[in-house]
């Protein structure tokens, strides 16, 4: 299953909405991969290894389920997390991009691939819908949470 959808940062005509930097969004998004039990209270642990200037090697244990992923980062442009073949779970990718389509509006653009293929006629479309919509709340939280941390100076 792929899918992708665009979280709006900053829109200049609405002056509701206070304006975060790139720089910040920017902070935020590798925190959310460096201690994302910050992001996902679900989360039990995280171990990080291997860090380097572009990358760190993460652990999640979620109950009995351990899920080992890289993290690649591509500053101020993009941070993508690459899960490799495990168990049970097929080779998957997350890739959030800070896009900038004119001065003054930043978006985040989230694209999922979870290396599964969609049958036609299957339930999997049923199944996808939820998982979309999951997708979409875990993401608007992760944006709200940055905006909070922005707010209190701590990206």
């Amino acid at each position: 299953m792929k899918f992708h959808h665009i979280v709006e940062i900053n829109d200049p005509l609405n002056p509701l909405i206070e304006p975060l930097s790139r720089e910040q969004v920017w902070r935020g998004l590798v925190l959310r991969a460096e201690d994302p039990k910050m992001f996902m209270p679900h989360l039990d642990h995280c171990a990080l290894s291997a860090r380097s200037v572009s990358s760190v090697v993460r652990e999640l244990r979620y109950g009995t389920l351990t899920i080992r992923d890289t993290v690649f980062y591509f500053p101020q442009d993009k941070v993508e997390y690459r899960v490799p073949a495990q168990a049970d779970i097929p080779a998957s990718s997350l890739i959030m991009s800070i896009e900038e389509p004119q001065a003054g509006v930043l978006l985040v653009r989230f694209d999922y691939d979870d290396g599964t293929v969609e049958a036609a006629g299957s339930m999997d479309g049923f199944y996808n819908e939820f998982r979309h919509s999951a997708y979409k709340e875990a993401d608007l939280d992760t944006i709200g949470l940055i905006r909070q941390l922005a707010d209190e100076g701590r990206v």
